[in-house]
């Protein structure tokens, strides 16, 4: 039995060793290179810049996975109490939908739609204002990861409400609670654990983001494409690669407190 689990596990193993391990390895101790007489780490601790483009990125993140599960919690509600209305097949298509885009496309969208000949300055230019153009800024880049987190997080919410019991809303409805209430004290403690993991996702996947950053980036400051510049611009391998760690850090260190928490609530809810 012993040697047959150690079979199975040598291919996982193999696969983590050669993919993630030697690669993370590799790149943590280019990290620790020197640059100007000192480690690139402590080159990138004490660079303003390099923390100023740290806050941006989690400070954009943060933001827009607080507004899609803003957005995602009464969608992913209405979705899953209401399975039969017309229409439905088509609506959650649309909504997975924006998966199909990379990066890139989906920075030409926010282009099209807010870009100096988008949509948003075509028609306040017909109501008599100024263009609206915030495409190439943070504004752009919020909506860009809004269109990739959307999809996601609908459908995690949505598959989370389809498993309330609701026997218990109709309890609490017997006992005279009004909507609110079955929400607060029903639904919300049973799809925390779901909105945990969705924000957690969310919040990992605009940290990372690359290609919609790439096609916007004209005026922002994020820590993806201060790595690319570092990387391919000044072929600062060093810096580029001790600003991937951080990256790396912080966003694990995100999902691992989003796990415990959900874990948490889990097992409160059981």
């Amino acid at each position: 039995m012993r040697r047959g689990w150690i079979l199975f596990a040598a291919p996982a193993a193999a696969l983590f060793l050669a993919f993630w391990l030697l690669p993370m390895a590799g790149l943590a101790l280019a990290g620790g290179r020197t640059v100007d007489g000192h480690s690139a780490y402590v080159t990138v601790l004490t660079s303003p810049r390099y923390w100023r483009s740290l806050f941006n990125t989690a400070a954009l993140s943060l933001g827009a996975t607080l507004a899609t599960l803003l957005v995602s919690l009464p969608v992913g509600r209405f979705l899953a109490w209401h399975r039969q209305f017309p229409g439905r097949r088509a609506l959650l298509a649309l909504l997975a939908f924006p998966l199909a885009f990379p990066g890139v496309v989906v920075g030409f969208l926010i282009i099209l739609l807010a870009g100096r000949q988008g949509l948003f300055g075509a028609v306040s230019e017909w109501f008599g204002a100024g263009p609206v153009v915030f495409a190439y800024g943070m504004g752009g880049l919020f909506l860009g990861y809004l269109y990739f987190s959307l999809p996601r997080t609908i459908g995690m919410v949505s598959a989370a409400a389809e498993q309330i019991d609701t026997t218990l809303l109709e309890a609490a409805r017997t006992l005279g609670a009004s909507p609110w209430r079955r929400f607060v004290d029903v639904e919300l403690p049973a799809l925390s654990p779901a909105l945990i993991g969705a924000g957690a996702m969310s919040f990992a996947t605009s940290m990372g983001a690359f290609g919609t950053v790439f096609t916007l980036g004209t005026r922002i400051d994020v820590l993806p494409l201060t790595i690319y510049n570092e990387f391919t611009n000044y072929a600062n391998i060093p810096v580029a690669a001790a600003l991937s760690i951080v990256l790396g850090l912080v966003t694990w260190v995100v999902l691992y407190v989003a796990h415990s928490l959900a874990g948490t609530r889990a097992g409160a809810a059981g």
